[in-house]
């Protein structure tokens, strides 16, 4: 990233940050024609030029490297989670490494807000983007994860429309994106920043609502009253009072050791396990979204980290997405990337984060072949007289026989998996390459 240096007049001020510019027909369009990771342009003569502005064409490569490596750990968690049970998600209480995964996301996704919403000279515009934008996200989520693909090792498709899985990763990744993203739009006052209560006063709206999304979570959390209710699930089990029926492709407490012989990680069912384990519940659900939401707010203005002490008396959980866990990711999301950004653009390291900027340029495609696991899928379709001995089987099978260990021999194919991302993300690249909605 090259520096620029702007003279100035030694009455004259520079402010912290650039002001939107003034609507009219012949402005520019939004931030680099709406490439999510680009600087906006200068600003307007009426405001300062900002020091440390760039180009409109120049990406910003400690976003695509903090993208990469999410993608990573996400993929390192999903499928090594099982064969090291403590990076896998917490039952329902607690933060381990894959918890971080979603915030994560979202604080980065709050990042690009702020970078192509810097200019809205069509505020028309600019939320037809955001309402398509937010549509396609949310579509191509219930086509991953609505059921209809059934992921490695289950070579069958289809899914019964009233089973559907509404809610997932990125329809909650879109909620968050919707939210944040008029907020940007419509409440961002227009006023040049040259000083704390300046900037205060450009933003301050996006914060009140931040606080009452947070409040109002917070409130249905604690207070909502839910009465007795009864649910039914497929199967005989003896050890369950009642017939069970799932309505949802999720279940609420199968890594609980009450739920799970594999304890903490998924497992079958020990023998008289309680009723509630197979009760139908999503964690990327409606309500906690709203709370997933404000880690996109922080995105856009990074939060306090509070890492000892639990909030208001409230746990960290991230199937509820409780306040305090809220704070604990977003707080290193934010010092994650700012370091990140400082090795990045402003040492100007790239080279050895070359792999994870490669992936995060592409983090969409990743995400959609390789977590959503079609692509292993697909290998897995091609196999030698029995659908067990196929590539992706084998090849994590060499690498356990090579290691003598289940569970080494699996980190290391899932380490090669990630590799073989990154450099297929790196060939696109090299082409020009780039899928996103």
């Amino acid at each position: 990233m090259e520096s620029i240096v702007v003279a100035v007049e030694q009455t004259d001020r520079t402010p912290l940050l650039q002001c939107p510019a003034t609507t009219n027909s012949s402005s520019a369009p939004l931030a680099a024609g709406g490439d999510e990771i680009s600087p906006s342009p200068s600003p307007p003569p009426n405001c300062a030029a900002d020091l440390s502005a760039n180009s409109s064409q120049r990406r910003l490569a400690s976003l695509d490297v903090f993208r990469g490596f999410t993608v990573a750990l996400m993929i390192l968690v999903d499928d090594a989670g099982g064969a090291f049970p403590s990076i896998n998600h917490a039952p329902w209480f607690g933060v381990t490494l894959a918890d971080f995964v979603m915030p994560f996301f979202l604080f980065g996704v709050g990042i690009s807000v702020a970078l192509v919403f810097k200019r809205t000279p069509s505020k028309v515009v600019a939320t037809k983007k955001v309402l398509l934008r937010t549509t396609n996200l949310f579509l191509l989520g219930l086509l991953l994860q609505g059921g209809y693909f059934h992921g490695r090792n289950n070579l069958t498709y289809g899914v019964d429309l009233d089973r559907i899985r509404w809610f997932g990763i990125l329809q909650r990744i879109s909620i968050a994106y919707l939210l944040a993203a008029l907020c940007e739009v419509w409440l961002v006052s227009n006023v040049c920043v040259d000083s704390t209560v300046s900037y205060v006063k450009k933003y301050y709206i996006e914060w009140i609502v931040a606080i009452l999304l947070s409040a109002t979570y917070v409130s249905l959390l604690l207070g909502l009253y839910v009465p007795s209710w009864e649910f039914e699930a497929p199967g005989n089990n003896s050890t369950l009072p009642i017939p069970f029926y799932v309505t949802t492709t999720k279940t609420v407490n199968l890594e609980f050791a009450e739920c799970s012989v594999n304890s903490p990680d998924y497992g079958p069912l020990p023998e008289n396990s309680p009723s509630w384990c197979l009760a139908p519940f999503d964690p990327e659900g409606l309500l906690s979204s709203l709370m997933a939401a404000v880690t996109c707010f922080a995105g856009l203005h990074f939060g306090h980290l509070i890492v000892h002490l639990k909030l208001i008396g409230m746990p960290f959980s991230k199937p509820l997405y409780t306040l305090s866990y809220m704070f604990l990711t977003t707080g290193v999301s934010g010092f994650l990337f700012i370091l990140m950004y400082f090795i990045v653009d402003v040492q100007k390291f790239k080279r050895p984060f070359i792999l994870f900027q490669w992936m995060g340029m592409n983090a969409l495609i990743v995400y959609i072949l390789a977590a959503s696991e079609l692509f292993p899928a697909f290998v897995q379709g091609f196999y030698w007289h029995s659908p067990e001995n196929n590539l992706v089987n084998l090849t994590e099978s060499m690498f356990q026989t090579i290691f003598q260990s289940k569970r080494w021999g699996t980190l290391a194919f899932v380490l090669l998996e990630i590799l073989f991302w990154c450099l297929a993300a790196g060939f696109l690249h090299m082409r020009g390459i780039y899928i996103k909605l």
